[in-house]
């Protein structure tokens, strides 16, 4: 497993990354938090977790610098701006790219709450370059008119009790042009704090990454 602290350009900005691969990896993923929320997140840090042990990669970075986070705690304006935070994954996804050790792998973007808007903007903005997205919790709708333009296969995975953010999914899961899938998890909240749930949303992440990302693999050289 190579496992090292990133820094990630973009836009004027440089971005703190946590990066671990592990050998033969099937790709990469990229992770894009919730309101409020940064790479430390417990939750993203256990689905991350579960990836790795599946053979995938991955990338839990900052999407705000510290100086926004301080602005964002007080105003939570910033969690909210989607072309920001997607202009920045997208940065990541290039990033990624001209890396040695990625540069063959195909992307994931794995979302959270408002981040799964993020990453649905972004997937839509680099449609060669990112292979599959994982929803969770997430709030597609806030992707706007790039749900349209989303070409590569969507899974959300939203808690059977979280009826409002289900009823989101369903309405934006109607305008993915590309295969899409709801798993809903039955019983679990928002935050997925129910027992085996957060193991459950892992599990079907795997699968949906094995699946999506087996044939996106980039021949070397």
């Amino acid at each position: 497993m190579v496992a090292e602290s990133v820094e990630v350009p973009s836009r004027g900005v440089i971005l703190d990354g946590d990066l671990a691969v592990p050998p033969a990896a099937r790709g990469v993923v990229l992770f894009a938090h919730g309101s409020g929320s940064s790479r430390h997140s417990p939750r993203n840090r256990a689905v991350a977790e579960g990836l790795r042990s599946a053979g995938f990669g991955t990338l839990l970075m900052d999407l705000l610098t510290p100086a926004e986070e301080l602005e964002d705690t007080a105003t939570a304006r910033l969690r909210f701006d989607v072309p920001l935070l997607a202009g920045r994954l997208a940065d990541a996804v290039d990033h990624l790219e001209a890396r040695p050790g990625t540069a063959d792998l195909p992307v994931g973007l794995f979302g959270a709450s408002t981040g799964a808007a993020a990453a649905l903007v972004a997937a839509a903005e680099r449609p060669g370059r990112v292979a599959a997205v994982v929803s969770r919790g997430g709030r597609p709708d806030l992707a706007g008119d790039a749900l349209d333009q989303v070409a590569a296969p969507v899974l959300l995975v939203v808690g059977g009790d979280d009826e409002p953010v289900l009823g989101l999914n369903r309405q934006a899961a109607r305008r993915l042009p590309a295969v899409h899938r709801i798993h809903v998890v039955p019983g679990a909240t928002h935050l997925f704090p129910e027992p085996g749930a957060l193991e459950e949303v892992t599990g079907a992440a795997a699968d949906w990454f094995r699946e999506h990302l087996a044939d996106r693999r980039r021949p070397a050289g």
